[in-house]
């Protein structure tokens, strides 16, 4: 079938980009501001097929601008960075006037080369020219220095009704005729992702008969984002209980995530309505943990989703910056300060032959004996214990 449409119809202008207008409006920002910006890297995130590459390709185009482009296999090594991107990021491109550096898919760099990560983020320190880097999960751990060090950029599932007006431009212009219950199919399966949906067309457009061919539902993994998007703004369906299977994220920090952002779309009696759904969750998942009774999770769920879906009157519209979880950052301090807390006790308890159990419960007593720099030095505590000791 000749060229693979996905290429053939990438967008080559701003004009040609759909349903993506706010990350457009912001990148253009950041490539004409440079380099009076704060931070000196953008980092294009959302799930795979919303034209994440596309729009960094676009922008240079748009901009007679040089792209210099990497991938995760690039970032291997800190050697193979200094040869490659260093003299990238420090030299004027020969053909354009100006340059852009692409770091593509920089999540799927492995725990193995996080020394090639380290050393990305010292060259974006130094460079001269603007860094654009897409990732489908920004909210993974081994990226949290890169996050601190740019400026996100969400781009969002493309709605399926465009999606379908853009095959339908393809379609005309391959002179192909497909049945609009099939198109309309294959816009909805493919949930958002362009590609997937270009793929799909140009399938079923070689096909004799396209509309006898049967399209599965795609079983696609989707990040934390678009469930709150779907459960916040949408009417509350079946298809909501099972939502969070799709999530690569433990239930427990999807609770974090949704309690931090409740807020930001519901107010007076749904956002009342919504937490007691929330404060249920929490109610099963203490009986789990107490009697590990694990059947009671699909109640979990049920609330979580369903639940919280069915408190709001109206469906949402606009677009909401849902924000990281806080408490999460809070629990993880407060765990350190306990730990600092168990270190003293346990050297006390045997520096003076008792039970590390009950100096914890003598706590505050020896709290107030622990004020003497002598006895500090005699049990060896470090610069972090005396601070807390301090507090």
């Amino acid at each position: 079938m000749g060229k693979n449409w996905v290429e053939k119809y990438r967008p080559k202008r701003f004009s040609e980009i759909k349903g993506q207008e706010l990350a457009v409006e912001k990148i253009t920002e950041f490539i004409d501001k440079f380099p009076k910006n704060k931070k000196k890297a953008i980092v294009l995130h959302g799930p795979p097929g919303v034209g994440k590459t596309t729009l960094a390709h676009v922008i240079s185009l748009e901009k007679n601008s040089e792209i210099f482009e990497l991938n995760a296999s690039d970032l291997r090594n800190k050697k193979k960075l200094q040869a490659i991107l260093r003299p990238a990021m420090e030299q004027r491109s020969l053909l354009k006037e100006k340059k852009i550096i692409l770091v593509d898919e920089v999540d799927g760099i492995s725990v193995a080369d996080w020394g090639g990560l380290a050393e990305l983020m010292s060259l974006i320190e130094k460079t001269n020219f603007p860094v654009i880097i897409t990732a489908n999960d920004i909210w993974s751990q081994k990226l949290n220095v890169l996050r601190k060090k740019s400026e996100l950029i969400q781009l969002k599932e493309i709605n399926y009704n465009l999606i379908k007006d853009i095959l339908i431009q393809v379609l005309r212009s391959e002179n192909k005729f497909i049945d609009n219950d099939t198109i309309t199919k294959i816009s909805i399966r493919a949930k958002g992702d362009m590609r997937a949906a270009l793929n799909d067309l140009q399938t079923v457009a070689g096909l004799e008969t396209p509309s006898e061919m049967v399209l599965d539902e795609r079983n696609k993994e989707i990040d934390i984002f678009n469930a709150m998007r779907l459960i916040f703004k949408n009417k509350p369906t079946n298809d909501l209980l099972s939502l969070f299977d799709s999530v690569k994220m433990s239930l427990d920090d999807i609770i974090l995530w949704m309690e931090e952002n409740i807020s930001a779309e519901y107010s007076g009696e749904e956002l009342a309505k919504a937490f007691e759904m929330l404060s249920k969750v929490d109610v099963f998942k203490g009986r789990i943990y107490k009697q590990q009774y694990w059947r009671f999770m699909v109640y979990e769920n049920i609330f979580l989703s369903y639940g919280i879906s069915a408190a709001k009157k109206d469906i949402k519209t606009g677009f909401t910056n849902y924000q990281k979880p806080t408490r999460k950052l809070k629990i993880w301090l407060n765990n350190q300060r306990s730990k600092k807390k168990k270190t003293i006790a346990e050297k006390y308890a045997k520096h003076v032959h008792v039970s590390q159990k009950r100096a914890m419960n003598e706590f505050p007593i020896i709290k107030q004996i622990l004020t003497s720099n002598d006895i500090r030095k005699e049990l060896r505590l470090d610069e972090e214990e005396i601070a807390y000791l301090e507090k």
